[in-house]
């Protein structure tokens, strides 16, 4: 017998994907019972044609190369070559997908010098909001990452940022990024020009960027064993969507807009087990309208301290089996796997947005795996600084993977 599904909803403050995480709750709120009487909505094509599938995609591999395109110089990485690969991935449910990744190399690039595979907090739903468009457009979210990475370029790697979220850009379906994160190292390392085939490959990512690079991870041994990865850093890792949803809930909120882009990423994912379009009201319909092609900053501004009450035609909340089923399957911390590579965990232990309890249960679970794990509190008081707190030992722990040294276990 499945029980009441209540949500109680933090107040605290957030911004960017922190707000999405705070409030994913809101994306269970909407899984109420209706009949689905509204068809999700997916974002227009990209006019450019370089992004569509192939009508041969089917006939491809996970990781061949489907189109190169090489582009312009990006202000934020001074000096670096950059080079837009699609490729042939794999959805949530086993087909065939196209998707893209973005790969900047340094100037003076030595053959096989170490690439990583960065993904970035993309949090959108247009495709407007690849990475390859968002690095001339001054984003200034990706710009909080730019000083990171350039100290990587400048010390010869070469990094790959995948549109994690797919064709569709389905925002919070995580196990999809794991799959196009992998099958972007794939490609890379099959791209002759790029001249990565026997780099050393490292991951990282924060926060959004966790949740693809933690399933990358996990996935890594069945999805693309042949794959030597040297280890994978996450930060602020929502690892327990079913647990977020049970302890969040749907008061007014600033950041109410990502969590509403979450639920509606979801859909498109899942149409069939998360319906989330027949269940908005007449209000609700016209915000998924209004921010179904939007970035980051345009959702945060649309749905400004909105409620899931306000958009919805019931607010009775009750677990539907599909729809728990799809929170489970993205829920890290419910996946039996372990990661085969060693592991870098990072976060704030008064992080108001991530249950850390999960976090902390899923390290154990995982060192007592023997996962060479090693762990790491930054002593600040919210989200988001902890990624720019914890940057220096990321740093430090991949250029150490890549240099082939004893992983460090510090559980």
């Amino acid at each position: 017998m499945t029980r009441p599904f209540h949500l109680l909803f933090l107040g605290s403050k957030c911004s960017g994907w922190a707000g999405a995480l705070g409030a994913l709750g809101v994306v269970l709120a909407l899984i109420l019972a209706p009949t689905a009487t509204a068809e999700p909505l997916y974002p227009q094509p990209d006019p450019d044609p370089f992004y569509a599938a192939p009508a041969d995609l089917g006939a491809h591999q996970p990781g061949d190369i489907l189109e190169v395109r090489a582009m312009p110089p990006a202000l934020l990485f001074p000096g670096a070559t950059v080079t837009l690969v699609k490729f042939r991935s794999t959805d949530s449910h086993g087909g065939p997908i196209a998707a893209t990744t973005t790969v900047l190399t340094p100037f003076g690039h030595q053959p096989d010098g170490p690439l990583l595979s960065y993904q970035h907090f993309i949090n959108s739903l247009g495709t407007g909001c690849a990475i390859s468009h968002r690095l001339y457009s001054g984003d200034v979210n990706l710009v909080t990452t730019a000083s990171m990475l350039n100290v990587l370029l400048q010390q010869g790697w070469s990094i790959a940022m995948p549109d994690h979220l797919g064709p569709e850009f389905a925002l919070g379906a995580a196990r999809l990024g794991g799959h196009i994160v992998l099958d972007g190292i794939r490609a890379a390392k099959r791209l002759p020009e790029l001249a990565v085939q026997h780099s050393p490959v490292a991951m990282a990512g924060y926060s959004g960027g966790a949740l693809a690079t933690s399933w990358a991870a996990v996935l890594q041994p069945s999805y693309a064993s042949e794959l030597q990865i040297a280890g994978a850093a996450v930060g602020g890792n929502p690892v327990n969507l079913v647990t977020m949803a049970e302890t969040l809930g749907l008061d007014p909120h600033p950041a109410f807009g990502l969590a509403m882009a979450a639920a509606i990423g979801l859909e498109r994912e899942y149409p069939n087990q998360v319906p989330i379009s027949s269940y908005l009201n007449a209000r609700g319909i016209a915000l998924r309208d209004a921010m179904a092609n939007t970035c980051t900053n345009e959702i945060l501004a649309i749905g400004a301290n909105g409620s899931a009450r306000e958009f919805v035609t019931t607010t009775s909340i009750f677990y539907r089996p599909e729809a728990r089923s799809v929170v489970e399957e993205n829920s890290l911390e419910l996946y039996p796997g372990v990661p085969q590579i060693p592991m870098f965990e990072w976060h704030s232990p008064s992080d108001p947005l991530i249950p850390v309890d999960d976090i902390n249960t899923t390290n154990s679970r995982w060192c007592n795996a023997g996962v060479q794990l090693q762990t790491e509190l930054v002593q600040v008081p919210e989200h988001l600084s902890a990624a720019v707190a914890g940057a220096p030992d990321v740093l430090r722990w991949l250029e150490g993977r890549v240099r082939g040294e004893p992983a460090p276990v510090a559980c």
